[in-house]
């Protein structure tokens, strides 16, 4: 049995689901040869550590009930401070995100890479800004940078792409990328109503931020295609070169014109080999595997062998993100036991 000691650094919505996730897959985990040891959780306000492990159950407990998972022993500090000195093997970087300067997703992921832990993160703020150096910076030191989860949450793209249809050439990949978008096109077309009354139904039901600035003016759809241009393409871009135009001036009258004539608007993200990043509305045939609705997300991936594979899912989730954050775990220590077992 592998043990691995990680720490959870972030311990909002998707912290939380990474917890759930580990506590109803610790069996599976362990019919895997794997036991993940959380040594260490933090949040805003602090952390809790135990080097033998952390009681997630009563982690996920005090910050219901407390609004912080902290312990009173390690008030204010930092995921930094875990990452440099409880010693561990594996970081879940799951802070919030910021594509102006990284913010302390990216000190944290540098700081976790230089000292030979691996990451696995769905934070998508550092990949925008630096996703080249943090590679560099894992190549050097022998340890795995995995983020699955900054593109489509539960939905497989990367890894995909990646790994599982290697050899193929991609020519492209588009598709929706955004579930707070999609839901907002959907419910104004169904409810033949107007952007703004359907972005407040949004808002109220949790779907879109107070401030949805960042989706609807299509600032994440556009992190994304950066991030997938990067890992998949082998570019070195950032989010100011992609071409970019949100939903906001999309109107009901819009939607009905286009259903008249079968097709459907919806807010496509672009990559394509040629190196043209794009991120606007788009006519979407009614039936077309892209016309996907409510909060789905979905990827069309054009190939020279396969032809187009679609695959779609839940872009967004506490449950769904830290899925593909498990997703990434396993590949790490199930590759390092082949490995192992090879030599």
């Amino acid at each position: 049995m592998k043990v691995v000691k990680a720490s959870i650094i972030g311990f909002g919505s998707i912290g939380q689901g990474v917890a759930k996730s580990l506590l109803m897959k610790k069996d599976y985990l362990k019919m895997e040869g794997i036991e993940i040891a959380v040594v260490a959780v933090t949040d805003s306000k602090g952390a809790v550590v135990d080097e033998n492990g952390v009681d997630l159950d009563a982690c996920l407990k005090r910050k219901a009930e407390t609004g912080t998972v902290a312990g009173k022993s390690h008030l204010g500090m930092t995921g930094l401070d875990v990452i440099q000195k409880i010693p561990h093997d594996l970081v879940i970087e799951v802070t919030p995100t910021d594509i102006v300067t990284g913010g302390a997703g990216l000190l944290n992921m540098k700081a976790a890479l230089q000292s030979k832990k691996h990451v696995v993160t769905s934070n998508k703020g550092p990949l925008t800004i630096q996703f080249k150096e943090l590679q560099d910076l894992a190549k050097r030191n022998n340890v795995e940078f995995k983020y699955e989860a900054t593109v489509g949450g539960a939905m497989p793209i990367i890894n995909l792409m990646t790994d599982i249809m290697a050899g193929n050439d991609i020519k492209s990949v588009k598709g929706i990328f955004n579930g707070t978008c999609n839901y907002i096109l959907t419910r104004m077309y169904e409810e033949k109503s107007g952007y703004s009354e359907i972005l407040t139904e949004a808002v109220d039901l949790g779907i879109a931020e107070t401030d949805p600035s960042y989706d609807v003016e299509g600032i994440d759809t556009a992190c994304k295609v950066v991030i997938l241009a990067n890992s998949v393409f082998g570019m070195n871009k950032t989010i100011q070169d992609v071409e970019r135009t949100g939903i906001t001036h999309v109107t009901y009258e819009a939607l009905e014109m286009s259903a008249r004539s079968g097709k459907t608007i919806k807010l496509i993200g672009e990559v394509r080999k040629d190196g043209r990043l794009s991120v606007a509305p788009r006519l979407v045939p009614i039936g077309h595997p892209l016309s996907v609705s409510g909060t789905l997300n979905v990827a069309a991936i054009q190939t020279d062998l396969a032809g187009e594979i679609t695959v779609t899912g839940k872009g967004a989730g506490s449950l769904e993100t830290a899925s593909s954050i498990l997703s990434d775990i396993l590949s790490i220590y199930r590759n390092d036991c082949v490995s192992k077992n090879v030599n």
